[in-house]
Order: structure tokens, then sequence, then C-alpha cells
């Protein structure tokens, strides 16, 4: 029973491979890509410019002063968070990329430096707060911001987001927390160097190949995780999104769209 037990463990730890095929691939010229919206819109940067095309229409946003882009969250595509860490600072964004407010971390009566920001729904956001190197939420209406998790032992290299869970990724730890700061599973980096995510789920991205991890935020802190790792053609790796069960990879010259269906377990 034993050795059943232990075999169990080991094949767990080391997963399964899962090959998924191309839907289809367009080209883009794009010096990063952000993904595409549930209303089927492409967002990416171009020459600093941050660019919407599709169904909607086609639009850009720009704020030289404020320094490069860090980061741009598409969760809800009428309230596009753009964070820029040169200047501590987050504008949000409307459907037509015109802006709806800005909020400098700076001039908060309580200063906060932080190193990510991710929509969190309900006027809030996601902080990696540097100086404490702790996760908060931050309420940007009532200005209010509460501590989500215990320090960080080592550096911030991922943080990927939804309105009900965080995962971040150190250079050891992967973690999920939800809204309320409780910290629902934890596991070993394993190398990973980003991640994203759709609901529960999280995809790592580590030497230029994928690895999927189904239900992570619903783990409870199990010892032993179940890793899928996805057999992708030979693609170079530039910028991905997970969204709507569709995995987007940006190589550098073309956006290439994968139906992710893995088996469940």
């Amino acid at each position: 029973m034993k050795s059943l037990l232990l075999l169990f463990l080991i094949i767990a730890q080391i997963g399964v491979a899962q090959s998924i095929a191309p839907e289809s691939k367009a080209p883009l010229v794009a010096d990063r890509f952000i993904g595409i919206d549930n209303y089927k819109n492409t967002y990416f940067i171009k020459d600093r410019v941050i660019n919407k095309q599709g169904p909607d229409g086609n639009f850009l946003f720009n704020d030289l002063q404020l320094g490069r882009i860090t980061s741009v969250d598409i969760i809800n595509p009428l309230k596009v968070v753009v964070f820029f860490q040169d200047t501590n600072t987050v504008v949000l964004l409307d459907n037509k990329l015109s802006e709806i407010q800005r909020i400098n971390f700076n001039n908060l009566p309580q200063f906060l430096n932080v190193s990510t920001a991710t929509n969190a729904g309900n006027n809030s956001l996601w902080l990696f707060n540097v100086d404490t190197q702790q996760l908060e939420l931050y309420n940007y209406g009532s200005k209010l911001q509460t501590v989500v998790s215990q320090p960080f032992p080592g550096k911030l290299l991922s943080q990927a987001s939804n309105f009900n869970y965080c995962f971040t990724l150190t250079e050891k730890k992967l973690r999920a927390f939800n809204i309320y700061g409780s910290i629902l599973n934890e596991a070993p980096s394993e190398g990973y160097e980003r991640i994203v995510q759709q609901n529960e789920n999280v995809i790592a991205l580590k030497e230029n190949q994928l690895h999927y991890l189904p239900d992570f935020a619903k783990r409870n802190n199990e010892i032993t995780h179940n890793t899928v790792r996805l057999k992708l053609p030979e693609i170079s790796i530039k910028d991905l999104q997970l969204s709507n069960d569709f995995l987007y990879i940006y190589d550098g010259e073309n956006l290439h769209t994968f139906k992710l269906t893995i088996p469940k377990k």
C-alpha cells in the first residue's frame, strides 16, 4: 500500500503531457501583446501606446510622462487597469481607452510603494506592497487598504488575478489567495518565470514551455499538485493570455490561438 501511495505521489509531482492543436494564427505588429477581451477586441502595446482593435473600433491611449507601461489588465473591458511602476501610478480607462480615473500612490495619505496592480473588482485593486512585501487590496473608492498576506520571502516574479483570486509567483513559491485574505494553496515554484490565470486555473511559463495547474485555487493546501505540461508546436513564447478556455500566444510576429481542452481528472 505504501509503495502504491509513493508511486501516486511521484506521478502527481511529475505531471502528464497534453498536446493542444492551434485554432488560428494571425500576424500582429506589436512590442507587447496584452490580450483579447470578452468582446473579441485585441489589445497590444506599440511604441509605448496602448492599442485596442476589434468590433468596438480602434482606440489608443498613451501618456509618456508616466513612464513605461508595466502592465495592462483587461479583465473588465469597461474599466481597464494600466499600471506605471516608474511613477507608482494606475490609470483606469473605459471601453474607448478614455481616462476615467488616475491613482497616484505617492499622493495617498498612507504612501504605497507597489510593484503590481491588477483589477480585483468592486472598485478595488490587487497590489503588492514593495516596502512590506505583502499582497494588499486597495479600494480606490473608499481609499481603504486591506492586507491580504503575510510578508513574502523572495522576489515577486509575476502576479495574475481576477475578481475572486490572486495568484502570486515568487522565486520559491506559487500561491493562491482569495479576496477575504485567505491563502488557498501554495506549491514550490518549480522554476516558473511567469503565470497567467483563468478562474481557479493557472498556466506557468518555464523555459519556453507551459505548465497547466487546474483548480490551483481549490486545492486546500495539498502537499502535491497535478501539473499538465502543454505540448505545443515550436513557438517562441513572448507574451501569453488565458481567457475563456482559449490560450493566446504571441511569438513576436504572429498571434497563435489554441483551444484549451484538458481532460478532467
